[in-house]
């Protein structure tokens, strides 16, 4: 095989590709517990959620396939088994359970908020310890992804907080809100 001869040394390469299986490892947990959900949800908030998920699938599976050809460009290989998704991941499964939409949508935030935390320090780790900018970069907008997933979801949690008058409880409708 050619050798790579990108800017990065072997040990640099193989120091992101370890992070960026770890990204694709949580990227396919996430993926199937947001399939999963898509299927399962029921309850007046079907519609808005099945159709949100089935976006949210979309665009994490396009990460999974971006991250693993991240990977091949580094000259690795990407997990490609559910066996080492699992032993790779820091999302954890829970079989069996079902939980109710608003159970569903807090799982999943607090899914899509690991990955971000988890991003943010692979970020630092190619950028200061590979001096990777590039997978950096990479990362930084599937972090920006993943934020914007959550964001979603936290916030149709918030609207059940909502009185009939669409004012948070915690505020009467006369006094102004200040954020």
């Amino acid at each position: 095989m050619r050798s790579i001869n990108i800017g990065l040394t072997d040990e640099q390469r193989a120091g992101v590709i370890d992070l960026l299986n770890h990204d694709l490892a949580d990227s396919y947990l996430l993926v199937v517990k947001t399939k999963k959900f898509h299927w399962d949800v029921v309850g007046p908030q079907f519609i808005s959620l099945h159709k949100l998920w089935d976006d949210h699938y979309e665009a994490i599976s396009a990460n999974i396939d971006a991250i693993a050809e991240r990977i091949r460009a580094l000259g690795g290989y990407p997990i490609g088994t559910m066996k080492g998704f699992l032993d790779y991941a820091s999302l954890a499964e829970h079989p069996g359970n079902i939980p109710m939409a608003t159970g569903m949508v807090s799982a999943l935030v607090e899914d899509h908020e690991q990955i971000v935390r988890n991003l943010r320090e692979h970020i630092d780790g190619c950028s200061e310890d590979f001096h990777d900018q590039g997978t950096a970069d990479f990362l930084t907008g599937i972090m920006e992804q993943h934020e914007e997933m959550a964001w979603m979801l936290r916030s149709f949690i918030e609207g059940e907080a909502l009185n009939a008058n669409g004012a948070r409880p915690e505020f009467s409708s006369k006094e102004p809100v200040t954020v």
